[in-house]
């Protein structure tokens, strides 16, 4: 049987590496829509920290999963 610690290391760095790739892109792209469109860079800004925020959640819903799996 798997150590539970190896569990709880994998489901944090699958749980991070999904959200990291997210933003990236998630930024990547606004940045692009920021050059393209300088004029609307306060609302493209605005939509793009949204997005971190939820991309994010999904790596805190991670963390959360690991702690039950280490101490319950």
């Amino acid at each position: 049987m798997l150590n539970d610690n190896l569990i709880v290391g994998a489901t944090m760095a699958f749980g991070g590496l999904a959200p990291a790739i997210a933003i990236g892109f998630i930024v990547s792209k606004a940045l692009e829509a920021i050059g393209r469109n300088p004029e609307a860079a306060s609302k493209v800004q605005t939509v793009m920290i949204l997005g971190v925020a939820f991309a994010e959640a999904i790596a805190i819903y991670s963390l959360v999963v690991a702690l039950i799996l280490k101490f319950v």
